[in-house]
């Protein structure tokens, strides 16, 4: 065993009179030393006994050792090392090594394997991975023997190894050849930061031995050329035919076709069944070709502005190089699902959705092990580094509730960003560094050798499917026309760019290297090109004639819901009440505790007043009725999935959907006892990456109910790429419909900008087209309805809820029995429990929201009837109809207000002004127009100071009822 039985980390250093003691106790009693050592004592004294080595060949006696200069008594590895002479011949009389001998071949193992083990910590830094040679990688000093101590006959002096790269024994100039062709030809490899053992191990069996090579067979090399020859003639096709149109090309990175399809072959062979793909522009008509199998007429009617767009079925559309596709391909038998994510500009916010539909379609396989859905991300070598995003993803892959069993990263290596040159655009070496925040193991590779690249993800395909853990592929290669296909590189990169427009095409190259090695000949490499592009132009023709069927968005787990054009019309009410019975049932599980639970003594309290609540039918809570409304969803089939940061038991100290047992710390759901299905999750620290994921599970799993909750609503803001791309316009985009929920809380108590407003006018300035919902709702049963809504309509829409935090706790925010039940359903709009008559009334407060109490409450006081408050629960779609005929029936009206908390240019004012004007010519009642009565123009959404917050606060409720509040 040798080293292999030792840890030879924990040892590294160690003198050789240390191991010259530990062999003579080791030869008189063998059990007097540890395993490891045993086996290394074993192993060396048996091969410094063997034919191969030789008396001749033994180390130095110690007076030879000290004549030569060097003193066994030192560090295995000194600074300096002396030259050490010729090995001195051993007396002929000796019929076994000394000790003397063992503890100077014991320092020439060791100085040999810390030797392979720098190889296996740097060798990737003397790697041949740049195609254009522009990168000066000199071999580093500690690579060298010299720095070992190893000088001129000793590199051919045998050394016991002990097993290790598959030698007992070895020279030193045998292993200096078998490292560099392990780690420093066009593949290197970086892993040693990785602790688990096995890992290691794992890798270096794919890497390491003295005939391990990167080996394929005559049709493996062929298929290899073939794709690279596709994807090539592919990008020419497209420049002669499309001039001066931007298409991203993967000119100069074509290896990452092979590469990509070698991933899904593997990942076959290895249980893989679904493949989630997500990927920048870079490259990606040339992988929805000739990886997905999209139809090559399909993107030439594209081009030609024909209807495989989505905006000839419903949507806005978007430029080529975003769209997505799905496909079935076979692969030695193995039928895989691949679908490609579309993506907006922002190179990486693809990839929590990415993460989120593969953990979905996970769930929905029940792939406890993760190894049937495979999410793949490609990325640019400048994004990579520089998107933060890339943290967050990286920090789901350990995380119970977001774990996906291991992603594929692959990075296209351009070696420059839009104009920005590596050492200005990170700190790092690689743009893969970051990987090492999770101990991925990362491959850096030679893009103009697709074998190699080819290898490298198949090492890491086995990797994942292994160990359930990211890899990253660092592929290095260039972009041949720049950016983009207009654009001039030489402006920023003229170095760069006078070397590739003298470097030849991978296709080339490769197809060089078959003909050496008799794999095919010119004839051959002709005749691929010819017959590709005899394709192309076939398909180009019939691309004339070519006519999308039908769309694919409502298909597979999207089947039977209504297609966005036709959800418009769906926007009536269902009956979302459940029965007493079911209420019954959920007040046992949401109040009792198992026996072997030992809950917190407040939490006991909590529960004791829910018994009493359902027991009355009175008094229900906000976090009672949202409770309801999760179990009597899951009592429906659909399950519930809530995620955010302190969500179990909720920022607010409101919702304990989590018990935790106060002596072992061990956790009870209840609602899991309903069905296994619920999930709540406390997230990680991120709102981009987490609200990322979620919607990418709402888009694979539309029978779910998925809710991502800000710990504060302006929080999101970390997010708002999320919210602006995918959101608010996927589905005109994309066509790619979602019902995700955002619960977002928001609510002017006087805590500051950041704890009072969730920016409800940025949402409100998105909406358009029904393409999302907005509401503030002020009652515990509505948000019952509304999530109750949510899944028991046809069609899916994103809905964002404004919820409360002071309201949670309000005594007049509560509801009864008798709104849960029977044929209750969502309102859109409230009236006014306390409304005066409607031939009295004047005045009509328009309001959404917490603010409702307060009006009420001062109206109440003052005596005013005269004045009715009408809360507008949905806020988009506007609820103009019912508003229109609520204000028809008050002939007397006078005056109609719109009252916020938040500042006039926040919150909903300026969205509800038109509609509320409309609404009041419809009703042929009351002014032209409404009136404004909130907080003024403001740069922050609230003030910071408890005083300044209630004089505002008192100041507007008066404005909005017409007479001062004090004086009442």
């Amino acid at each position: 065993m040798g080293f292999e039985g030792l840890d030879f980390d924990a040892i590294e250093g160690v003198s050789p009179s240390f191991v010259e003691a530990l062999y003579r106790r080791y030869r008189d009693d063998p059990d007097g030393v540890d395993a490891g050592w045993q086996q290394y004592f074993s192993g060396l004294r048996e091969a410094m006994s063997g034919p191969s080595w030789g008396r001749s060949n033994w180390p130095l006696s110690d007076t030879d050792a000290l004549t030569a200069g060097f003193d066994p008594t030192q560090s295995a590895v000194p600074a300096k090392p002396a030259k050490a002479k010729s090995p001195t011949a051993a007396p002929a009389s000796a019929e076994a090594p000394s000790a003397a001998a063992i503890a100077q071949a014991a320092d020439d193992s060791m100085r040999a394997n810390l030797l392979i083990r720098t190889y296996r910590v740097r060798g990737h830094l003397a790697a041949d991975l740049d195609p254009l040679g522009l990168t000066k990688r000199d071999l580093p000093a500690d690579l060298t023997p010299e720095f070992h101590g190893f000088f001129g006959a000793d590199l051919d002096r045998p050394i016991y190894i002990g097993g290790t790269l598959g030698f007992q024994t070895a020279t030193v100039r045998e292993l200096i050849e078998v490292l560099r062709r392990s780690y420093c030809g066009h593949v290197g490899l970086e892993y040693m930061h990785i602790g688990d053992v096995e890992e290691r191990r794992f890798l270096q069996e794919r890497m390491e031995g003295r005939d391990n090579a990167i080996s394929f067979t005559p049709e493996g090399k062929k298929a290899i050329l073939t794709k690279v020859i596709h994807a090539e003639q592919w990008e020419k096709f497209l420049g002669r035919k499309y001039v001066g149109t931007k298409r991203f090309g993967l000119d100069g990175g074509e290896s990452m076709i092979p590469a990509l399809e070698s991933v899904i072959k593997y990942g076959g062979a290895g249980g893989v069944r679904e493949v989630v793909i997500g990927m920048a522009h870079r490259g990606r008509l040339n992988v929805l070709v000739n990886v997905m199998a999209k139809p090559y007429r399909a993107i030439f009617s594209e081009f030609a502005g024909g209807s495989a767009n989505p905006a000839d079925v419903g949507g806005s559309g978007d430029v080529k190089y975003h769209l997505g596709t799905s496909t079935d391909r076979e692969f030695d038998g193995n039928v895989i699902h691949l679908s490609l994510a579309p993506n907006p500009s922002h190179l990486e916010a693809v990839d929590p959705v990415v993460l989120g539909k593969a953990r979905a379609k996970q769930t929905k396989l029940d792939d406890l092990e993760r190894k049937q859905v495979l999410p793949i991300l490609l990325h640019g070598d400048a994004a990579f580094a520089g998107q933060g995003i890339i943290m967050e993803c990286f920090g789901f892959s350990g995380l119970a509730g977001y774990n996906t069993g291991g992603t594929v990263h692959f990075v296209i290596n351009n070696q420059v960003g839009f104009t920005t040159s590596p050492q200005f655009a990170r700190s790092s070496p690689y743009p893969s560094d970051i990987a090492k925040m999770v101990q991925a193991p990362i491959l850096h590779v030679n893009g103009d050798d697709p074998e190699a690249v080819t290898f490298a993800c198949k090492v890491a395909t086995e990797f994942r499917q292994a160990f359930g853990r990211d890899v990253v592929i660092d592929m290095w290669c260039y972009r041949r026309f720049g950016h983009n296909e207009g654009d001039e590189p030489g402006f920023t990169q003229p170095l760069m760019y006078d070397e590739i427009r003298n470097h030849a095409p991978i296709s080339r190259i490769y197809a060089d290297r078959l003909k050496s090695e008799g794999m095919i000949d010119e004839n051959g490499v002709s005749a691929l090109v010819e017959d590709f592009v005899k394709m192309l132009e076939e398909e180009f023709d019939a691309a004339k004639g070519f006519r999308v069927n039908k769309a694919d968005w409502f298909e597979g787990d999207w089947a039977g819901f209504a297609a966005p054009r036709e959800a418009v019309t769906e926007r009536r009410a269902v009956e979302s009440g459940i029965s007493r019975d079911r209420v019954d049932r959920l007040a046992q599980v949401l109040t009792t505790p198992p026996e072997d639970l030992t809950i917190h003594k407040t939490l006991a309290r909590i529960l004791d007043a829910k018994k009493q609540m359902f027991a009355s039918g009175e008094g229900f809570d906000w976090a009672t009725a949202e409770a309801m409304a999760f179990g009597a969803l899951l009592q429906d089939g659909f399950p519930v999935r809530l995620s955010g940061q302190d969500s179990g038991r909720g920022t607010f100290s409101q919702r304990h959907a989590v018990w935790v047992d106060q002596k072992d710390g061990h956790k009870y759901i209840p609602l899991s006892s309903i069905d296994r299905r619920f999930q709540v999750l406390d997230s990680p620290l991120s709102e981009f990456g987490v609200l990322g994921f979620e919607y990418g599970y709402a888009s694979q799993a539309p029978g779910t109910l998925v809710l991502w909750e800000a710990q504060f609503g302006d929080f999101a803001n970390g997010a708002q790429v999320m919210i602006d791309q995918f959101i608010a316009a996927g589905e005109a985009k994309w066509l790619r419909v979602n019902g995700l929920v955002m619960l977002l809380p928001h609510g002017y108590e006087g805590q500051g900008p950041e704890h009072s407003s969730a920016r409800l006018e940025r949402y409100l300035q998105l909406c358009a087209e029904d393409n999302m919902q907005v509401c503030n709702i002020t009652t515990p049963a509505n948000y019952f309805h509304v999530l109750r809504r949510q899944m028991m309509r046809n069609f899916r829409k994103p809905l964002i809820i404004m919820t409360p935090k002071s309201l949670l706790r309000h005594k007049a925010a509560v509801s009864s029995i008798e709104d849960f039940t029977g044929d209750s359903h969502f309102r859109r709009i409230l009236s006014d429990p306390s409304a005066p008559a409607d031939d009295k009334v004047k005045r009509v407060v328009l309001c959404s929201g917490k603010v409702f109490y307060d009006l009420a409450e001062a109206r109440d006081a003052a005596g005013d009837d005269t004045t009715t408050i009408i809360r507008i629960e949905q806020i988009y779609p506007f609820p103009a109809e019912p508003l229109a005929r609520r204000l028809a029936r008050m002939p007397n009206l006078e005056t109609v207000v719109w009252a916020q908390e938040e500042p006039r240019n926040n919150g909903s004012w300026f969205f509800v002004e038109s509609y509320i004007e409309e609404c009041l010519a419809q009703a042929k009642t009351g002014p032209a127009r409404p009136i404004y009565a909130g907080r003024r123009a403001s740069a922050a959404t609230a003030t910071g100071l408890a005083r300044n917050h209630a004089a505002q606060q008192a100041a507007l409720v008066a404005e909005a009822l017409g007479h001062d509040v004090k004086a009442n």
